[in-house]
């Protein structure tokens, strides 16, 4: 039988409100999937999602999921 691998997943919350930023900042914060403030989504952990959370960190909070 096949080791099943855990992904890593972290829980990104929108902690800033998008208004008065950037239409770009915008839409990658609706490209993680957050649309409300104080709103969290989990993902796994990857290079595309971390690329995200560093272009916009300053609307975000970042912590692992349990």
């Amino acid at each position: 039988m096949a080791k099943v691998e855990k992904k890593k997943k972290i829980r990104i919350t929108q902690i800033k409100s998008k208004i008065g930023y950037k239409p770009k900042a915008k839409k990658t914060l609706e490209a993680l999937g957050l649309r409300k403030l104080h709103q969290s989504v989990e993902k796994v952990d990857g290079p595309a999602v971390r690329g995200m959370i560093r272009k916009i960190e300053y609307l975000l909070k970042v912590e692992d999921a349990k």
